[in-house]
């Protein structure tokens, strides 16, 4: 029951983020606004994290079509996040079971 609901929600989560992320805004964000707006936008520097970035732009490169790119990021940023979700589940569960097998007056 418990696997049913995850894949159910790791489904409804890729296909939102596929469907919806290519009709995202092309608008800059906050800080990008202020700093076009202050005219100092050309004066800022990539960090070199960001130059070596997987996804750069929220866009998969490589894909000619704009909508594309960004629904295969969205699809791909998704099953990464959930990955790493689940990763930290799994480890905390197995060393949460373990220190509880070894607590003082458990019983065996």
């Amino acid at each position: 029951m418990r696997s049913a609901f995850v894949l159910a929600a790791l489904a409804v989560a890729i296909g939102l983020a596929v469907a919806v992320s290519p009709f995202a805004s092309s608008s800059p964000d906050g800080l990008n606004k202020v700093a076009e707006d202050k005219g100092f936008i050309d004066t800022g520097t990539v960090h070199r994290l960001q130059e070596d970035s997987p996804i750069p732009g929220y866009a998969f490169p490589g894909i000619g079509d704009d909508r594309v790119a960004k629904g295969v990021a969205g699809f791909v940023g998704t099953l990464g996040v959930f990955g790493i979700g689940f990763g930290v589940a799994f480890v905390l569960r197995r060393v949460r079971g373990s220190s509880t097998a070894r607590a003082p007056g458990a019983s065996s």
